[in-house]
């Protein structure tokens, strides 16, 4: 590969960053539901015309894995028949899809007649058809429950509109909004074509592909050298799952083996646990971005993320097991298994790179509200993302984050606005604040979670729970204590009071209803008593550490 340039490797590298980067902000500035403007629900990707990853920009970690494999289905699927001005929708769970909600927008992109990439935007929409408005139906044991599927299909022919699948598609589907946002997916994918375009007019098809698979390469190389750092052998780990939705005391295990070779590593989920016949499964898609995203938080941040990245890696899921279930299995909690499968593979590696893995993250426990907004006459849907962000997970030399949330949805997802959170429900909003004492003990403690309070505006309101946080507090790590557990409670206007299951669904709850929920905070790593004196004092003045854990559990004198 003589003829590549080192310092033009380094501007393609950049700039497929800078295209997918600049196609986020699009979404972000163009799409109306707060799950893509202000949680960030999606992902966006550059690929090449085989479907290999050029780039992505993963607002929201799970997503890290969701757009390659199903580009190349597309392609197979569209074998000779996929020209300039196509656009293609797809979701479907059993096509490589990941979640239901999580709705992918494919463009293909032609130069002088040639298939040269794609552009794709993968974003969680608001609605997309089944029982429940939101998509979350905890009743669900089949996907016809859950959602409407979309295998691939053009909305856009050869740059013609096909009315007939769009109005097919939305009428499925309870809100406008969610066209709107499509539509912005759509535009975001217009922008990644643009680019690249113009990329490839510069420095022509033949530079392209030449950098591309040195750049490839180059990738490739780094992550078998983060790889071959690691001491070879076998690791094993579990996490758990609670309750299925359908069977009270149900558990379920996720099992992880993780061989690390010299310049490869796989991880085999053989012996996980087989698939439930309740609301919670997961995808192989769904399941290997969250085994792909933990262990980017333990090697160097700056590997590209391109095919080069993911090549060192196999990852064996079974279908049939809770990680990857058969159709037609209910599926759309799967993204949420990640915090487990996470868990899992942190216990697994700590022996091995103490340094590197975090003490365990507070996992989900979210809500979900949907009814019809009395004063503007109009149906709201809202993930309440406000609440279920506890703290991350202490690791060496630095505590972790306070109110980040789960480990799939970190460093992407923001918070809601307090404001738009009241303009887009009718909810008021009465309390949402760090807790005390609710990161764990450690030499580095666990980041802190948050207590939020809020009044239910509307009459008739459908609530929603999923998650798991409410049995199993984030573990901590090398003498690190654990970090407090979630929960969510309800109290009527009559004085009634319901503490719903971590899986759930409520009809008819009553305006004036008080909701009152505690995230927890992340596991703490290393010895509470070995924890910094002067930091500690500090924490104990700002109310981050009460009186009494810093006597009882770090040991602290005054």
């Amino acid at each position: 590969m003589s003829n590549i340039d080192p310092i033009l490797l380094s501007v393609y590298a950049r700039t497929f960053k800078s295209i997918t980067d600049e196609m986020s902000m699009s979404v972000e500035k163009t799409a109306r539901s707060p799950i893509l403007c202000e949680a960030k629900d999606f992902v966006t990707g550059l690929y090449d015309a085989k479907g290999n990853m050029l780039e992505q920009t993963e607002n929201l970690p799970i997503l890290a894995f969701s757009l390659a494999p199903v580009c190349k289905y597309i392609l197979e699927f569209f074998e000779g028949d996929i020209h300039e001005g196509d656009v293609i929708f797809h979701n479907d769970v059993f096509s490589m899809g990941n979640q239901n909600n999580d709705v992918a927008v494919y463009k293909p992109i032609f130069l002088d007649g040639e298939l040269v990439g794609w552009s794709a935007v993968k974003g969680h929409q608001a609605d997309i058809g089944g029982n429940v408005p939101g998509g979350y139906n905890p009743d669900a044991t089949e996907v016809w429950q859950e959602a409407l599927r979309i295998p691939p299909v053009k909305v856009y022919d050869k740059g013609k509109l096909r009315k007939d699948v769009w109005d097919l598609i939305f009428a499925n589907i309870r809100f406008d909004m969610v066209q709107h946002d499509m539509r912005a997916q759509m535009g975001a994918c217009t922008v990644g074509e643009r680019r690249l375009l113009e990329l490839l007019g510069k420095y022509g098809k033949e530079s392209f592909n030449a950098h591309k698979k040195a750049l490839f390469q180059s990738t490739r190389q780094m992550m078998e050298s983060e790889i071959f750092k690691s001491p070879k052998g076998r690791y094993s780990g579990e996490g758990m799952v609670y309750y299925d939705g359908h069977h009270l005391g149900s558990e379920f295990t996720i099992r992880v083996d993780i061989d690390v070779y010299d310049k490869s590593i796989k991880f085999d989920y053989s012996r996980t646990d087989a698939q439930t016949n309740g609301f919670v499964n997961g995808t192989y898609t769904s399941s290997a971005s969250a085994t792909i995203l933990t262990l980017l938080q333990m090697i160097n941040p700056d590997i590209p993320h391109n095919e080069g990245m993911i090549e060192p890696l196999e990852i064996i899921i079974p279908e049939g097991t809770i990680l990857n279930a058969s159709y037609p299995k209910a599926t759309t909690f799967g993204n949420h298994l990640c915090p487990p499968n996470a868990d899992a593979i942190m216990r697994a590696l700590a022996p091995a790179i103490p340094d590197n893995v975090t003490a365990g993250w507070n996992n989900l426990f979210c809500s979900l509200t949907s009814a019809r907004d009395e004063e503007k006459d109009d149906t709201y849907v809202d993930i309440f993302f406000m609440g279920q962000k506890g703290g991350s997970g202490g690791m060496k030399g630095t505590d972790g984050y306070d109110h980040i949330g789960m480990i799939d949805a970190s460093g992407g997802m923001v918070d809601q606005d307090y404001e738009m959170f009241e303009q887009q429900t009718p909810h008021l909003l009465k309390k949402h604040e760090y807790t005390t004492d609710s990161g764990g003990a450690g030499q580095w403690r666990g980041g802190l979670g948050v207590e939020t309070i809020y009044t239910i505006g509307s009459e008739d309101t459908q609530f929603v729970t999923f998650g798991d946080g409410d049995f199993e507090p984030a573990f901590g790590l090398f003498g690190g204590h654990d970090s407090t557990l979630n929960s969510i409670k309800l109290t009527y206007p009559d004085g009634t009071e319901l503490v719903p299951l971590n899986k759930s669904l409520h009809k008819g709850v009553p305006k004036g209803t008080r909701y009152h929920q505690f995230a927890g905070g992340g596991g703490g790593w290393g010895k509470p008593e070995d924890r910094d004196r002067d930091v500690l004092k500090a924490e104990i003045r700002n109310g981050v550490i009460s009186d009494e854990v810093a006597r009882d559990v770090y040991g602290y004198k005054g």
